[in-house]
């Protein structure tokens, strides 16, 4: 109660400081009665009394000395300083008799603010409710990432009651929910943020907007047909659907004449200045001519997402729901990054729809953390080897590589014609080509069994059994072919 008096004399001392009135019409005393300060205050109920007992004055009767100019009722003031209760349903207007249209409010007649559905908290002094977390990976520093069971008007009372700002916000198909990027304009730690959203029931989830980065590492022919048993004759992904996502790519290049069935730009607001990346990606799954991709004949959806070697979680995320509506049944994800439960819930509800997800490992050396989308469940986490079979040295490991594949020193297309490309992301885009070969084959083979195929008949290339630097081994895609359901 002594923290409450304190509080409360504070706001009444800070709201009398920002009032210029006359000392009479302050109304800062708190001993003085409600009949007192409703006669301040002008009531009309108390107003014939008011003079005789003195209740609404305190200039002794001085003529001229005003009881109401100027006069501030310092309750008011003081209200936003705590958390308004729980507004209840809103009370709908009722009809007027015989179909006679409502009157019409006067002219001057202010709008009224519309009712908050839930509570609303202040900016200032929010409570945390969950404890704040450290935020591993690189994040965006004053934004996070947060599904909003509600529409606009709701994200919009949520950015007012925790001092953010909407940035943008959709629907989000594999979400299932509305994705809100918020702003905060304050400063404020993303962990301390993220605890604070936990006390709205109308927040499903609350991530930071983690940045990926592209996995391309610096490099000399194509010898995966070889390695990985497949015939380079035969090789056909004729009508499959494979979504890549990426940088942007040079759809002039001779080697994706015919392969780009569709393209979304998720960031169409940054000017395209790479496309390297993308290309060869697009290439080693689907090229054709000199530089014949694994499959070819695959449809490629190109999604491009990066800029600089970089992306954002809401980036990727919008590039994963427009693949998903291409009706793809493969999705090659050759970037890494920090875990992010929104990703995760995207892979898991696209691993649901029946499709097969291909991510890079990563090439962040033995010791770096694990590399996501790849070390999700449902996703198949490729690692690079050579022309002989020798693990990529600056290649991720972990219990969570599932299958080696080709990735060093490839020729691939690229934005100048081609180029020798080295890294997980390539060795990702060859078992992307090479699954679109199995599907093209056997069109119903779920994504299941494709994964059980893969880790039942890889050639083993480390310790006995699956491990943590080749995962089940390198991928043989004759034998998994054959392999029965």
């Amino acid at each position: 109660m002594a923290a409450k008096a304190v509080i409360f004399h504070a706001a009444l001392l800070a709201a009398a400081a920002f009032v210029a009135a006359p000392a009479v019409a302050q109304t800062n005393d708190p001993n003085l009665s409600q009949k007192q300060i409703d006669c301040l205050n002008g009531k009309t109920a108390a107003g014939a009394d008011c003079d005789k007992d003195g209740g609404g004055r305190d200039d002794g009767g001085k003529p001229g000395a005003s009881t109401t100019t100027g006069a501030v009722f310092l309750p008011a003031l003081i209200v936003d300083l705590f958390p308004n209760p729980p507004a209840g349903p809103a009370t709908p207007t009722p009809n007027p008799p015989n179909g006679t249209s409502p009157p019409a409010a006067p002219a001057n007649t202010p709008t009224p603010a519309p009712t908050p559905s839930g509570p609303v908290t202040p900016p200032t002094g929010l409570n945390v409710a969950a404890p704040p977390r450290a935020v591993s990976g690189e994040f965006v520093p004053d934004e996070v990432l947060v599904t909003v069971a509600g529409d606009a008007g709701a994200v919009q009372q949520i950015a007012t009651a925790f001092g953010l700002q909407v940035r943008s916000q959709r629907q989000s198909r594999l979400l299932g929910a509305t994705l809100v990027r918020f702003g905060i304009p304050d400063g404020r730690p993303v962990g301390v943020v993220l605890a604070q959203l936990a006390a709205d029931g109308r927040t499903q989830r609350r991530e930071p907007n983690h940045i990926y980065s592209l996995q391309q590492a610096a490099g000399i022919v194509n010898y995966a047909f070889d390695r990985i048993a497949l015939d380079s004759k035969q090789a056909s992904g004729e009508n499959v659907r494979v979504a890549v996502i990426d940088t942007g790519i040079d759809d002039t290049n001779p080697a994706l004449k015919g392969v780009i069935a569709a393209q979304f730009d998720a960031m169409s607001n940054v000017p395209i200045e790479k496309r390297d990346h993308g290309t060869s990606v697009d290439g080693l799954i689907a090229g054709v001519g000199a530089l014949e991709g694994m499959a070819p004949g695959a449809r490629i959806y190109h999604a491009r997402a990066f800029e600089g070697g970089k992306s954002t979680m809401d980036v990727i995320l919008s590039a994963l729901d427009w693949a998903a509506s291409q009706d793809v049944r493969i999705i090659n994800m050759s970037f890494v990054g920090p875990k992010n439960d929104l990703l995760g819930t995207a892979c898991r509800n696209a691993r649901a729809l029946g499709m097969v997800l291909i991510a890079a490992a990563g090439n962040n050396g033995p010791k770096a953390p694990y590399g996501y989308p790849a070390a999700f469940d449902g996703v198949i986490a490729v690692t690079a080897t050579d022309a002989k079979d020798g693990l990529m040295p600056q290649a991720n490991r972990g219990p969570y590589v599932f299958i080696s594949a080709p990735g060093v020193e490839m020729v691939a297309p690229s934005g100048a014609g081609s180029d020798v490309v080295t890294g997980t992301s390539f060795a990702a885009a060859i078992v992307s080509g090479a699954i679109a070969n199995l599907i093209h084959a056997a069109p119903d083979r779920s994504a299941d069994d494709i994964e059980k195929a893969l880790a039942a008949t890889a050639k083993d290339l480390g310790p006995k059994g699956r491990d943590n630097d080749f995962g089940y081994g390198l991928l043989d895609i004759k034998a998994a072919g054959a392999a029965k359901e």
